[in-house]
């Protein structure tokens, strides 16, 4: 069963969302714009998204760093369920911009595999980051199924003591019935698509137990995700923010990229 989401629930700026959007005393016109405002831009977000996901992952290196500043530690971006390193490639930009350490990694085709399996890539592409740049931790940013990748890493493969914040956005940690399309289409190829189904044995272990000590998770949930509602992204311990937007949104929005730069502390 899929748990309530408590209301009112922080925006980045630290205001409840509900207030942030209008209380019942605003005129309805004015929501209404804020609404129509909202799908617009969702839309908007949701081409670039998709013209960003075709440059596949052969997204060139933006930089190979020989060392850097142990108290801003490196991010490690993982793409979601049918998604590319091109993805997620604006997120990458801004945070660049703003002087932050930036990886990706090829996690194959559209990341059909296990979940389990993709973790354990990332456990080997963590250890090879802080090698290369002297650090002790990294900070994991995750779209969609890449927070699931992350959490399990965390949780699961003593990722805890390698990584110091853990932010997941739109990730499905009670599942999400849009996996049925996944199943329906690649399910033979895809592991990962009956992972992500609500109910699922995989996502049941993984929410038992509670978080490791040491680790600052952040769940980011779209008010307007049909791919992954907000209460499906609800995980214990976690701190949740919402923001009014779609699934897209949440790597393309300049709000949401705000969100991240809070939790992440820079």
């Amino acid at each position: 069963m899929l748990p309530k989401l408590l209301q009112p629930v922080p925006s980045c700026a630290g205001v409840p969302v509900a207030e942030a959007r209008g209380g019942d005393d605003e005129d309805g016109k004015k929501r209404g714009r804020g609404q129509w405002l909202d799908d617009l831009l969702g839309g908007r977000h949701t081409l670039a998204y998709l013209r960003d996901l075709a440059r596949g992952n052969t997204v060139p290196r933006m930089h190979f760093p020989e060392a850097i500043d142990a108290g801003r530690p490196p991010v490690l971006l993982i793409h979601g369920f049918l998604g590319t390193r091109g993805s997620m490639i604006m997120l990458e930009r801004r945070l660049i911009a703003d002087g932050t350490t930036v990886f990706s990694f090829n996690l194959g085709l559209l990341n059909l595999r296990d979940i389990r399996a993709s973790a354990l890539l990332i456990q080997q592409k963590v250890e090879a980051i802080l090698a290369q740049v002297r650090v002790d931790k990294v900070d994991i940013v995750g779209h969609s199924m890449g927070g699931l990748i992350g959490l399990y890493y965390v949780k699961r493969l003593g990722g805890a003591r390698s990584v110091r914040k853990l932010v997941m956005m739109g990730t499905p940690v009670w599942g999400t019935w849009s996996a049925v399309m996944g199943v329906a289409t690649v399910g033979l190829l895809s592991p990962s698509s009956w992972q992500i189904l609500p109910g699922s044995r995989f996502l049941a272990d993984l929410r038992r137990g509670g978080l490791p000590a040491g680790v600052d998770v952040y769940t980011i949930a779209a008010e307007r995700d049909w791919v992954c509602p907000p209460e499906a992204t609800v995980m214990p311990g976690a701190t949740q923010v919402t923001v009014p937007l779609g699934h897209s949104s949440l790597v393309i929005s300049d709000e949401v990229y705000r969100c991240v730069r809070q939790a992440l502390g820079t």
